[in-house]
């Protein structure tokens, strides 16, 4: 046997081009040599577990401006504990019957367009902590009227989905949600998984805010719930109930907070500084991004400009528009293409079947940008003589 530790080569697997973003599917996020040496110290001792859960949860408390908060592995299994925090409380008997909620009110009420799929439904991370989804509303349209409506005896929460995947158009405002919250005495949890602001959340007056440890953040595959100290300690609690088979290892633990520290100071955290041309809330990314719009514009059947994330944040993404006729194939075609390669290349293709394609600056290096460019160029060729330019439009939105 080899001396040589394992990698993805030695297991047949080939490393991607994440033009995507930060995406579970992708592996999240890649980790700064500090976080990847806290993780290296982590494994070589022991620890007492709930110490260290404790320790690194003030932690992320103090980075999101909250009274307490608890590691997960996810932001999907943080809202399944959040919702059986609120469900189940700190009672133990309680927590070991769930999911089964037993005679305590269970009902999370959500707006209809923030039922998503994220790789897995959310209203299944509802049932998973006892909770039954009730969505209130229409998909592209919500008031909060229908939140109220949808409040009854057996309700225990409002869950609002701030994410690109949760439908914006026509949607009630989580400002307007937090209010019916107070209103009806029911308390608010806010899935934030992908946000970059990790204060702004909770001072909304959210009771529950849940985030991702390995999408801005840049730490590993983690996650954490944030709130006020009681509500925690119920979050804490699931641990010993359908926490159990979500337990977050010392390893991930103390990378979370090693990456939450260097996210806190502005430092890069997701990957090699020489690489991480994406880093950050903008980190110039805007100008890359223009000028790749530039370069890939010209390509045959593509017209390409920079355009903004759907959901607000500050991220600019070079959006790709693919011609069929011109290009020889539709966007989710050329899309399958790229990851069918020896090296492969993975664009954004939320809105692949409106014939829109993005490359996303934030896991993107600079020799992986030219290998995506490369990539497109051998598909697609330049510009063909005679071709109207004027289609390859490069506007910023």
């Amino acid at each position: 046997m080899s001396d040589r530790p394992l990698d993805y080569h030695a297991l047949g697997v080939h490393p991607a081009v994440n033009a995507n973003g930060k995406m579970t599917a992708l592996g999240g996020s890649r980790l700064s040599a500090a976080t990847i040496a806290a993780m290296g110290a982590a494994a070589r001792d022991h620890v007492v577990m709930d110490e260290l859960m404790t320790a690194v949860g003030h932690e992320l408390a103090a980075a999101a401006g909250t009274e307490d908060a608890c590691p997960t592995t996810g932001a999907a299994s943080g809202v399944a504990l959040a919702v059986a925090a609120l469900v189940a409380g700190a009672d133990p008997a309680r927590i070991e019957r769930l999911p089964d909620p037993g005679d305590r009110p269970c009902e999370v009420v959500l707006p209809k367009g923030h039922a998503v799929n994220f790789g897995a439904p959310v209203a299944q991370m509802i049932a998973l902590g006892g909770g039954t989804p009730v969505e209130a509303g229409a998909v592209n349209k919500v008031r909060a009227a229908h939140l109220e409506g949808a409040i009854g005896a057996r309700t225990a929460a409002l869950l609002y989905v701030q994410s690109h995947h949760a439908v914006q158009k026509g949607a009630v405002s989580l400002a307007e949600t937090v209010a019916v919250g107070r209103a009806h005495g029911v308390p608010v949890i806010v899935d934030a998984a992908a946000e970059e602001d990790l204060r702004k959340w909770p001072a909304t007056g959210a009771d529950l805010v849940v985030y991702s440890g390995g999408k801005a953040i840049g730490g590993p595959t983690s996650g954490f719930v944030c709130g006020p100290a009681p509500l925690i300690a119920a979050v804490r609690a699931q641990y010993t109930g359908i926490g159990r088979p979500m337990k977050v290892g010392k390893e991930t633990l103390l990378g979370l907070a090693q990456a939450v520290r260097e996210y806190g100071a502005g430092a890069a955290a997701s990957g090699d500084e020489d690489e991480d041309a994406g880093a950050g809330a903008d980190g110039g990314a805007r100008a890359r991004m223009e000028r790749l719009a530039g370069r890939l514009g010209a390509l045959r059947g593509l017209s390409a400009r920079v355009v903004r994330d759907e959901a607000g944040r500050e991220i600019f993404r070079a959006e790709l528009t693919v011609d069929p006729e011109r290009a020889g194939r539709d966007a989710a075609g050329l899309a399958v293409e790229l990851a069918a390669g020896t090296r492969p290349v993975f664009l954004r293709d939320h809105h692949a079947a409106a014939g829109r394609l993005a490359v996303d600056p934030r896991a993107l290096s600079a020799e992986e940008e030219e290998h995506l460019a490369h990539r497109l160029t051998e598909l697609l060729g330049g510009a063909a003589a005679g071709d109207d330019d004027t289609t390859n439009g490069r506007n910023s939105e």
